[in-house]
């Protein structure tokens, strides 16, 4: 499933170091489709491949969630446009 992972950032650098790092440390069968930021750096969508919201929940938390507040979607994939596979 497409998991979708909207942020609100609050440290827009240490926001971004902590997902550089977290890329490199993938669980095993997830993907990282894209990671995209509004140009005043305080939204974030991130998309992951994954079998478990909750999963991408934890990894994610671990890596960035002390520097924005996040919510996490599984994607409407049936009904998306470009959606990346």
């Amino acid at each position: 499933m497409h998991v979708l992972v909207v942020s609100t950032v609050s440290d827009n650098t240490k926001f971004w170091n902590g997902l550089k790092k977290a890329h490199a440390r993938l669980p095993k069968g997830a993907g990282w489709k894209f990671a995209v930021a509004s140009t005043d750096g305080t939204k974030a969508v991130n998309v992951i491949v994954h079998d478990s919201v909750d999963e991408v929940r934890d990894f994610f938390e671990a890596h960035a969630g002390a520097h924005a507040t996040t919510e996490y979607f599984e994607a409407d994939a049936a009904n998306a446009v470009g959606l990346p596979r």
